[in-house]
């Protein structure tokens, strides 16, 4: 009987990352055609959940190389939106179509890879660092688009 439970839920599993990766390849492809920058960035959210769970699902594993190059497209995908964002010439704070959703899906991308990288030591953590670098970077002048008045407080240095 407990063979048999093993053998369900083993099977399950294959099935989700089999349809997972399914998803994954469908919504890279329809980024990849789609023409529009905001409708790029529309697909974002979608693109980012899934990819984050294959993420999280890797790490959970142990096999960081995978996760790592999920990561890796990631970061690249959300650089393609962000030029093409900027290419348009739109203003994000009166327009923020595209943008916003971008940085939703870039600041909630973020928050999950914080919480993945607790799981690993220092040395697994370095390369995931780096690309967590170029994200947050990214998500910053986001903002800076969306909010170009609002700067922030600079904190007085105490003397």
């Amino acid at each position: 009987m407990i063979r048999i439970s093993a053998l369900v839920v083993t099977m399950v599993m294959c099935a989700s990352a089999a349809i997972a990766q399914g998803k994954i390849a469908d919504l890279r492809a329809r980024l990849a055609q789609e023409p529009n920058a905001v409708s790029k960035a529309k697909l974002m959210p979608q693109l980012g959940d899934a990819e984050f769970a294959e993420i999280d699902a890797d790490v959970t594993k142990e096999k960081f190389l995978e996760a790592l190059a999920v990561l890796g497209h990631y970061r690249d995908e959300v650089d393609t939106c962000d030029k093409a964002l900027a290419a348009t010439g739109a203003d994000a704070e009166k327009h923020p179509a595209g943008f916003k959703q971008l940085q939703f899906s870039l600041r909630d991308s973020l928050r999950r890879l914080d919480a993945v990288l607790v799981s690993m030591t220092t040395d697994e953590q370095a390369p995931f660092l780096a690309i967590r670098t170029d994200l947050g970077e990214v998500n910053l002048r986001l903002i800076q688009h969306l909010f170009p008045h609002d700067t922030p407080a600079k904190p007085e240095s105490s003397k």
